[in-house]
């Protein structure tokens, strides 16, 4: 049987306001990227999937794995293993009790390496098998490439990510409930059982770049000195959610300052850039289909999801949607039912499918179905009962949908 498609193309008539178009980012930085927060879509990379070390941007996942668990409020007995933990950290000792929340802030905000040992020691027993569930937890969310050997982010082999993976981790931890707000916390003072705790949001980032909200630094003599930036600002009347990753922008005092001068510029490049456009709306009309053996002869489909996406002005006059349909299909058709694909496409490279679904029934009306209706409202007034009645193939008509070899 062979399927004949009908492609339609669709070129859209976007808003004429745009953002002037500026230079691509000029970055010292190894590896980096820049993502839309709301879609994913890549707006610009160098090195993006090249394996890097990665160093605490590493606590991204860490503080993932801890406030899905739930447990902030119990109590963490720390363990010689992770008092012994190597700087930074927040000096705490061999059988002091903390809270669980409040190891947290000491993790996020001043990046201490001892606390991510007793979370990772809290929820999993042992840092190797809590890298296990970070590595796992990585996976699922898309970051094929991410591989944890240590919960703090200190060197060890093979510990690494991408700048590509930790935008997709970043992505994901910005919708886990509480993430914001931790990364946010400009001070935070609690108390253990032994001592009182006072730390300060090591991020300038927060207070150096409008609109920023988050989210972590990191620096180890492999992985040179990095960052996740993020930040929020309204474009064109839309708040637009942007996530910056730098790895390896350099060592010593120079590179502590470049990570940040690296993010400004990549984060500028997107808010300078890119605007929000609607290709596809949900539920709008997209056609009619013809369908066989029906009453109706006809069944409606619209586009099952929208599709609104960052665009340059380069991107505005590339953009179009192909529709994959059949010329016909042959009843029965439900209302919901996949009737073919409305196909996004930038220049040459496929964006998107979304599902064209139909908007009605379409019962089956033949000459068998016919029959077959008259004879079981027939035997149902003799017996009192619904009895189907299977006629032979002599009823049958040929499908038109098909050609014979």
């Amino acid at each position: 049987m062979k399927k004949v498609l009908l492609i339609v193309g669709i070129m859209l008539c976007l808003s004429p306001v745009f953002p002037v178009r500026a230079d691509k980012p000029d970055v010292n930085a190894h590896g980096a990227i820049l993502i839309d927060a709301e879609t994913g879509r890549v707006l610009w990379g160098k090195g993006e999937h090249e394996p890097l070390a990665m160093a605490s941007t590493t606590k991204i996942m860490t503080a993932i794995i801890a406030l899905e668990s739930g447990r902030m409020n119990e109590t963490v007995t720390i363990s010689k293993k992770a008092a012994s933990a190597p700087k930074v950290k927040m000096n705490l000792s061999a059988g002091e009790k903390v809270r669980f929340g409040d190891l947290m802030l000491a993790l996020m905000l001043e990046s201490s390496n001892d606390a991510a040992v007793a979370i990772a020691e809290h929820l999993h027993g042992s840092v190797a098998d809590f890298c296990i569930a970070m590595t796992e937890k990585a996976r699922e969310i898309g970051a094929t490439d991410t591989i944890f050997k240590t919960a703090s982010g200190l060197d060890m082999d093979d510990h690494h990510s991408t700048p590509y993976d930790l935008a997709i981790i970043t992505r994901y931890a910005l919708r886990v409930p509480g993430f914001i707000g931790l990364t946010n916390t400009r001070d935070a003072r609690f108390e253990s059982d032994k001592r009182g705790y006072s730390f300060t949001n090591r991020n300038r980032f927060l207070h150096e770049y409008p609109g920023a909200n988050g989210v972590k630094t990191g620096y180890t003599n492999k992985a040179g000195h990095c960052f996740v930036g993020a930040a929020k600002r309204k474009i064109e009347g839309e708040d637009m959610q942007l996530i910056s990753v730098v790895l390896a922008s350099g060592w010593g005092d120079k590179g502590r300052s470049q990570k940040y001068k690296d993010s400004k510029e990549i984060l500028n490049y997107g808010f300078n850039n890119y605007v929000y456009e609607t290709i596809l709306t949900a539920r709008d009309n997209a056609g009619e289909m013809p369908v066989t053996r029906s009453r109706g002869g006809s069944v409606g489909y619209i586009y099952e999801e929208g599709v609104r996406i960052p665009l340059n002005s380069v991107e505005r006059v590339e953009i179009r949607v192909e529709l994959s349909v059949p010329i016909h299909k042959k009843a029965p058709i439900n209302q919901g039912d996949v009737m073919g694909s409305a196909n996004v496409y930038i220049g040459n490279d496929l964006y998107t499918s979304i599902s064209l679904t139909a908007t009605e029934d379409a019962a089956r009306h033949d000459l068998k179905t016919s029959i077959e209706k008259i004879l079981n409202a027939f035997v149902s007034q003799l017996t009192d009962k619904s009895v189907e009645v299977i006629l032979p193939e002599l009823f049958e008509e040929p499908d038109p949908t098909t050609t014979a070899n």
